[in-house]
């Protein structure tokens, strides 16, 4: 093979590749261009709905609310509400209305216990439902991944109501859920002893900064030295030194990676290498030991109901030392 019919064999193998490799992108613009179609449209589908479709979907997102077939009429879904272990009616819909529901994976049939067929909400209805009721329109992505609440927080010019993220910490989720006995998995008191050793781990420091410091020359990039902190982060450093030593090192590290670092039970139990659902346990108890130091109860009983504090966990310092 002379030179001119090599030269000829490499630009048909280079024609190929590239012909190959045009094909191959034009082949991923157009899968990527139809799965952007998909959801586009589904999310039409979903803003398209009519009045009573909308309708059944907040229904079914109320609590203590299940839908099933009419027996009597298959073309119509019964919805019941359960009040004071009394089930009462909520309203008749249309089966189809119901079917629409179906077809853009905003509920799903089920079978009760019963053996009737029903109707469930599913995690794109809630998602749905949540941006939809989002208050700002241009918030309606991060109302619809995230639970949201209004809450007043007192500022230096007085309360204001602020719209906060109850997933932000792992005490108010254990606070929301609830057990088999229907009662929340920790108690009011577990919840603000939780939050008074939150407060204090954010104003002592002791957590690693993750914004940028604008300062000319900043020190470390972890907590502040002794010689950076104020007269409340050493106050709040002497508070959680008093309430580690009172819980004990294996309860302490444990509540500094829920009520400081915000790691979730799952977390937990997989950086400990804990079995799983034992978290909650070992929290729950730690949470009780941490609200019988700083003496906040439930409630008051006996003689406690005529007094304001049962206790006063004061910090003393003898010779600059605790």
């Amino acid at each position: 093979m002379n030179i001119s019919d090599g030269d000829a064999v490499h630009r048909s193998i280079a024609a190929q590749r590239i012909s190959g490799s045009k094909k191959s992108r034009s082949e991923r613009r157009r899968r990527s261009g139809s799965r952007k179609t998909d959801i586009a449209a589904a999310a039409a589908g979903a803003d398209s709905l009519t009045k009573e479709a909308r309708r059944l979907l907040s229904t079914l997102a109320q609590p203590d609310v299940s839908a099933i077939i009419d027996p009597t009429d298959p073309e119509s879904v019964l919805v019941h509400r359960r009040r004071s272990e009394i089930s009462v009616g909520a309203g008749r819909f249309a089966s189809a209305v119901a079917d629409t529901l179906v077809r853009q994976d905003l509920t799903r049939w089920e079978q009760t216990p019963s053996g009737r067929k029903g109707l469930r909400l599913t995690k794109a209805g809630e998602a749905y439902l949540r941006r939809a009721s989002a208050p700002e329109p241009d918030m309606a992505f991060f109302h619809q991944h995230r639970e949201t609440e209004l809450a007043t927080v007192e500022t230096e010019t007085g309360a204001t109501r602020v719209r906060v993220d109850s997933e932000e910490s792992p005490l108010d989720w254990l606070r929301r859920r609830k057990g088999r006995d229907g009662e929340p998995m920790i108690d009011e008191a577990s919840y603000q002893a939780g939050e008074r050793l939150r407060t204090d781990i954010m104003v002592a420091g002791l957590l690693p900064g993750v914004t940028a410091r604008w300062d000319g020359m900043p020190r470390s990039g972890g907590p502040a030295s002794p010689g950076e902190a104020t007269d409340r982060m050493v106050a709040a450093r002497q508070r959680l030194r008093t309430a580690f030593d009172a819980i004990g090192g294996d309860f302490s590290d444990l509540l500094l990676d829920l009520c400081g670092f915000l790691k979730g039970l799952e977390q937990i139990e997989r950086e400990r290498q804990w079995p799983a659902r034992s978290a909650k346990i070992v929290v729950r108890l730690a949470l009780v030991r941490l609200a019988e130091h700083y003496g906040i109860e439930a409630s008051a009983r006996g003689p406690a109901a005529s007094r304001g504090i049962r206790t006063w966990q004061a910090v003393v310092i003898e010779g600059g030392k605790l």
